[in-house]
C-alpha cells in the first residue's frame, strides 16, 4: 500500500508539472525551458538564470508560477503528512486517484487543439489588459516573426564595415535595423544615421536573421594577423 501511494502522488506531481509546460508554452516559452523552470519552481531549488527572467515579465507566467511554488510547499506538507499516516496505515488512496484522474483528464484536455486555441487568446488577452508594450520582454515585444531576432555585432579593425557612414550600411529597404552603437562606455542613440561606425563599435541591430548574418560576415577584419 505505500508502494502504491508513493506512485500516485508521484503521479499527481508529474501532471501537475506537465499541466504548467502546456500552459507555459502556450504562453510562447520554449518547452524545455518550461519543463526545468516548472520543475525548478516545484522544487524551490531556486535557480537563478537568464532563463527566469522570461517568467518574472509575463504576467501569465507569474501566475503560473506562484501556483507551482504554493504547491511545492504545499507537497513538502502532504510528504510530512504521508509519511505519518503511513505509520498509521491511513494512506487515503482513493482521494489520491481521483486526483490523479483528474489531474489527467486536464492535462489530456489542455493538449487538444481547441483549448490550446482558446487558452492562447486568454493569455494574449491577459497580457494586453495588464502591460504596457514598455513593460514587455524584448522577445515578445521584437521577435514578431520566426526570423526576427535581436543581437549585437563587433566591428574589427579593418573590416568593411569600418569607416563606413551608418546610413550606408543599413540602407533603405534592408531587413535590418541599427538601434544603437555602444562605444566604449557610451551608448550613441541620438542622430545614428550621421554616425561613422569605427573599429571597437558594438552595433545591437534588429531585424531578419539571414540579413543580420550577412552583415555580421564585414564587421570581421580583412587582415585577421
Amino acid at each position: 500500500m505505500e508502494f502504491i501511494f508513493i506512485l500516485l502522488y508521484l503521479l499527481i506531481v508529474l501532471l501537475v508539472i506537465e499541466i504548467s509546460v502546456v500552459a507555459f508554452t502556450l504562453t510562447g516559452l520554449e518547452r524545455d525551458v518550461a519543463r526545468y523552470q516548472a520543475i525548478s519552481m516545484l522544487t524551490g531549488t531556486g535557480f537563478t538564470t537568464d532563463e527566469s527572467q522570461l517568467i518574472i515579465d509575463h504576467p501569465v507566467r507569474r501566475r503560473i508560477s506562484m501556483f507551482l511554488i504554493l504547491f511545492g510547499a504545499f507537497s513538502l506538507a502532504v510528504v510530512i503528512s504521508a509519511i505519518t499516516n503511513m505509520l498509521s496505515n491511513d494512506l487515503r488512496l482513493k482521494e489520491l486517484t481521483i486526483i490523479s484522474i483528474v489531474l489527467l483528464a486536464i492535462y489530456f484536455l489542455g493538449k487538444t487543439p481547441l483549448t490550446k486555441k482558446l487558452l492562447q487568446h486568454r493569455f494574449q488577452y491577459e497580457m494586453k489588459k495588464n502591460l504596457d508594450i514598455s513593460e514587455l520582454p524584448v522577445k515578445e515585444v521584437l521577435f514578431l516573426q520566426k526570423g526576427d531576432i535581436v543581437t549585437d555585432i563587433v566591428i574589427e579593425e579593418g573590416a568593411k564595415l569600418d569607416g563606413k557612414k551608418v546610413e550606408k550600411v543599413f540602407e533603405h529597404g534592408h531587413d535590418a535595423n541599427l538601434l544603437f552603437i555602444k562605444r566604449g562606455e557610451v551608448n550613441i542613440r541620438e542622430d545614428l544615421i550621421e554616425e561613422t561606425i569605427q573599429a571597437g563599435d558594438k552595433l545591437y541591430i534588429y531585424g531578419d536573421k539571414q540579413v543580420i548574418e550577412k552583415l555580421t560576415k564585414e564587421t570581421e577584419s580583412d587582415n585577421p594577423h
